[in-house]
């Protein structure tokens, strides 16, 4: 086998598998008619650990996606794959979008690890190709994101929360085990969490406006640019969708998509023109998207941690300070 994994720090988050690890993989997916020739590790994601294989037996590339060990999961991003697998079937209505799943093996009996074999999407990711364009073409490409994030919020969800779980009957309860989960995880890795726990306060303190949201919608959780892929084409088109892990089901404000939409004056305003209007403002939709912006700056704390950004950790207080100011 051609095995290329990404050399990393012993300290890094993402660490990788061994080739005797693909090929016991591969055994458990295809059988002992497929062999894989070839294991390229990709860069372009900063949770799972990713792979593109190419297999005699097979008649095209796949992707073979690893999960981190679970005790290297923060306990708000438990089982992510697990997540992204059990969304598949809500997301029927971009279903020509996304990665098929081949396989997936959530027994831990290979590398200790869950796993997930995936078809593999033609094109290139989107932030390697969309500064390739004309800025003038940019909005498409924004109008598209629209679309998509418009059939994902049309689904209806049987509760709120994380798609695999565990479920909350209200949207208040579902906000608060999120906020709690992260101010917990925050402080699990030796950082300040009170902003955190003070907003969780105010929620509770506050949840009847939550519960304003009384119909779950699907989430993305992370769609934006860097989830995408663009096909070869003279302007810029969408033709495909990945990583879909952190989906959930609640108020489609609370959505990332939501939030890099409206991030700044720009082409992406395109967005608004096929997704449609964020509805009547009110100050208790401003009062919930303060609490949504509060969580999203939460995670981003983590992530930026974990990824040893020691400034943007820092600058998470302040944007978190200034949220609490507003809503106190």
């Amino acid at each position: 086998m051609d095995f290329r994994p990404i050399p990393r720090d012993l300290e890094a988050f993402q660490q990788p598998v061994t080739a005797e690890d693909i090929e016991a993989i591969s055994l458990r997916a295809f059988g002992r008619s497929v062999r894989v020739t070839s294991a390229v590790e990709l860069g372009g994601g900063m949770y799972n650990s990713t792979y593109r294989l190419t297999a005699e037996g097979l008649d095209r590339l796949v992707i073979l996606r690893i999960a981190p060990a679970p005790e290297r999961q923060f306990a708000s991003e438990r089982e992510l794959m697990r997540n992204e697998y059990a969304t598949v079937p809500f997301l029927a209505p971009i279903a020509d979008l996304i990665p098929r799943v081949l396989a997936a093996d959530w027994s831990r009996e290979v590398a200790g690890r869950d796993w997930m074999v995936q078809s593999h999407l033609d094109g290139a990711p989107a932030p390697d190709r969309l500064g390739d364009y004309p800025r003038d073409l940019w909005p498409g490409f924004f109008a598209q994101l629209g679309t998509i994030a418009k059939d994902v919020h049309a689904v209806r969800g049987p509760h709120f929360g994380a798609v695999a779980g565990p479920g909350h009957a209200t949207w208040s309860e579902a906000v608060l085990a999120s906020l709690h989960a992260i101010a917990d995880d925050v402080v699990g890795v030796g950082l300040d969490a009170a902003d955190v726990r003070k907003v969780a306060d105010l929620a509770a303190e506050h949840r009847a406006l939550l519960d304003e949201i009384t119909e779950s919608r699907l989430l993305t959780g992370d769609l934006w640019t860097v989830n995408t892929m663009l096909a070869a084409a003279p302007t810029p088109v969408i033709s495909g969708v990945l990583d879909l892990d952190r989906t959930l089901f609640g108020d489609p404000a609370a959505d990332w998509t939501i939030r890099m939409a409206s991030a700044k004056k720009d082409e992406r305003t395109a967005f608004w023109e096929t997704y449609g209007s964020r509805g009547p403002s009110s100050p208790a939709a401003s009062w919930r998207a303060l609490v949504y912006e509060a969580r999203h700056l939460g995670a981003i704390r983590l992530e930026r941690h974990r990824l040893h950004n020691s400034d943007g950790v820092r600058d998470t207080y302040q944007s978190m300070a200034d949220v609490l100011a507003k809503l106190t």
